[in-house]
């Protein structure tokens, strides 16, 4: 069979942070399949002005990277009920998890399904948020 890796987030506005993140989940497996926070879980996670592009926006460009196989939108806050369905061989988080692994929400159900918690380094200096706050700095003057 293949391997199967899995990777969530919120993907708001698409970066190199992002494009790289993905790139080495992929490389853990065969088929990298990639959860995004619905609309409504964003605005209950991050607050009501997030996010600036809707989930079909967020999914299309996702789906569009030659990295990702698939794209989901799951509705709930984590993404539990997802995986707990595609039984994933690999569920990549970020490296700012390193050390608080146990605070990763999914890390139970993916172990008890036989599959493994990979943590990918973050490339440092890309976030959605502050790439929100320069283009604010950029309007403001």
């Amino acid at each position: 069979g293949r391997k199967i890796v899995t990777t969530n987030g919120v993907f708001d506005i698409l970066h190199l942070g992002h494009i790289t993140y993905l790139q080495k989940a992929r490389e853990l497996g065969d088929v990298l399949i990639v959860g995004v926070n619905s609309d409504a879980s964003v605005k209950r996670i991050k607050g009501p002005k997030r996010p600036l592009n809707d989930e079909l926006s967020r999914a299309a460009c996702l789906a569009s990277l030659e990295c990702v196989d698939y794209v989901v939108v799951f509705n709930e806050d984590d993404p539990i009920n997802l995986l707990s369905n595609i039984k994933p061989h690999i569920h990549v988080k970020g490296g700012d998890y390193k050390g608080k692994e146990d605070s990763i929400v999914e890390k139970g159900l993916v172990e008890r399904d036989g599959g493994k918690i990979v943590l990918v380094e973050m490339v440092k200096g890309y976030s959605t948020s502050s790439l929100i706050r320069k283009i604010i700095g950029v309007f403001k003057e």
